[in-house]
C-alpha cells in the first residue's frame, strides 16, 4: 500500500509554543485547519481524547462536513462507551464521511488519568478488555444478525447492529503501544499500530515484535498490521536556520513548563506508560540519534505524547522520514509546534518530496522513466 501522512487536530490556535488559557473550540479555525489537511493531501487527521478535553465524535463529525478525502481516526478509550454503542457511533460516522472513518484504541497508559473517569482496572487488565473490545465491534461490524457476548468485561444478549460500515464489512482499527501487551492485542488483532518516533534500531525492533504476534495469531504477512510512526519535524530553509528554530522551540517548552503553562508543570513525577519511559531512556544516550532525531523536547515535555523532534532542512526531513519507510512504516504522522503554519509548510514542501521519491522508486524498480 502506498505511504499516507497523518496530522492532528486541533480545534483551536492554543500551541505548546503558545499556550491559551481554558481555550475553547473554534469553529472556523477548525475549519480552516481541516481543509488545509484536506488540500494539502494529508489523508488522515487524529482527532485526539483526554479526560478533560473536547468530544473526539462531534469534533470527528465536524472535520468529516467540512472535507473531502481527509480520513478521520477517533481516539477512543474502551472505559468511556460501551462497546455495543461504539459500534454504532463508529458506524455513523463512517456513513456520514462516506466511508472515512478509523478508531484509534488507547488502552491507559496512566492510572491516575483512568481514575478520573471512574475506571480503576490495572494495565493488564486493560489491554484485556480492550482485545474483547475490538473483537465485539469487528463481529457487530461484519452482520446485522443478533449475537449474545459472554466475556469477562461486557455480557449482552441478542445484540444487532443494522448501523453498517461503509464498506459492508468494517472499520479499520488502530492499535499503539510499546508494551508486550500492547504488541500482542495489536499484533493479533489491529490493522493499524502506531509507534512514537525512536530511532532506527529500535523502530526495526518494535516492528519485529508486531509482527511476530501477528505470525503468532495465525495472521496471513498480507494482514500484519500497517505500522504508523509519529514525529514532530522541526524544518526551516537550511540546517542552520531549522537548529536555530529547534533551539527557539525548546526554549519556549523549557519556559512554560516552568511557569506552569506547558502540558506537564515542572514537578510531574516519571510518566507510568512504557512508551514514554522508552522515550525518556533514549535521551540519557544524547541529543541526537540517526540522522536528525532530537530528544531534548522529550526531556522538556517529560514524553507526554509524541515528543521526539526531526530536525534539518526539507531535504533533510525527507530522508528521515524514507529511512522509516524502509523500515516498513507505512503512515507517517507528522505535527509541529506552529500547528497550522507548520501543517501547511509540510504539505508544501514534505509531503510532495516524499511521495516524489518514492515514486521515483517504484519507476526505477518497473525499468521506467
Amino acid at each position: 500500500m502506498p505511504t499516507e501522512f497523518i496530522s492532528l487536530t486541533f480545534p483551536n490556535p492554543s500551541t505548546e509554543l503558545n499556550p491559551l488559557p481554558n481555550p475553547v473550540i473554534d469553529p472556523d479555525y477548525l475549519t480552516r485547519y481541516a481543509r488545509n489537511l484536506d488540500d494539502y493531501e494529508f489523508n488522515y487527521t487524529l482527532v485526539p481524547y483526554d479526560s478533560s478535553y473536547f468530544d473526539p465524535f462531534t469534533t470527528g463529525a465536524t472535520i468529516a462536513a467540512v472535507t473531502k478525502k481527509l480520513k478521520i481516526i477517533i481516539a477512543l478509550r474502551p472505559n468511556t462507551v460501551y462497546p455495543t454503542v461504539a459500534a454504532k457511533m463508529l458506524a455513523t460516522l463512517d456513513q456520514v464521511s462516506r466511508g472515512r472513518a478509523v478508531v484509534h484504541f488507547i488502552a491507559g497508559g496512566s492510572d491516575v488519568e483512568q481514575a478520573r473517569e471512574g475506571d480503576f482496572l490495572n494495565k493488564e487488565e486493560r489491554y484485556d478488555r480492550l482485545e474483547e473490545y475490538i473483537k465485539i465491534l469487528k463481529r457487530a461490524w461484519q452482520s446485522s444478525d443478533p449475537f449474545d457476548w459472554d466475556g469477562k468485561y461486557y455480557q449482552f444478549k441478542g445484540f444487532s447492529n443494522r448501523v453498517r460500515p461503509v464498506n459492508g464489512k468494517s472499520i479499520p482499527v488502530s492499535v499503539g503501544g510499546s508494551s508486550d501487551a500492547a504488541y500482542r492485542v495489536g499484533g493479533s488483532l489491529a490493522d493499524i499500530f502506531g509507534l512514537w518516533g525512536e530511532p532506527l534500531k529500535e523502530t526495526k525492533e518494535q516492528i519485529d515484535r508486531i509482527y511476530a504476534e501477528s505470525d503468532k495469531a495465525g495472521r496471513p504477512v498480507s494482514e500484519r498490521p500497517r505500522i504508523w510512526v509519529t514525529f514532530r519535524p522541526i524544518v526551516a530553509e537550511t540546517e542552520e536556520l531549522a537548529w536555530a528554530k529547534a533551539h527557539r522551540t525548546l526554549d519556549a517548552l523549557q519556559g512554560n513548563r516552568t511557569d506552569g503553562r506547558g502540558r506537564v508543570t515542572a514537578g510531574a513525577p516519571p510518566p507510568q506508560n512504557v512508551g514514554s519511559q522508552r522515550l525518556l531512556d533514549i535521551a540519557k544516550r544524547g541529543e541526537v540519534q540517526d540522522r536528525a532525531l532530537w530528544y531534548p523536547t522529550v526531556t522538556a515535555t517529560n514524553a507526554r505524547g509524541a515528543s521526539t523532534a526531526l530536525v534539518g532542512s526539507v531535504q533533510t526531513i525527507v530522508d528521515s522520514l524514507l529511512d522509516y519507510v524502509d523500515l516498513g512504516a507505512e503512515l507517517i504522522s507528522i505535527r509541529g509546534y506552529d500547528n497550522l503554519n507548520d501543517a501547511i509548510d509540510y504539505g508544501r514542501y514534505v509531503l510532495p518530496k516524499v511521495r516524489a521519491a518514492l515514486k521515483e522508486r517504484e519507476s526505477g524498480a518497473n525499468g521506467t522513466q
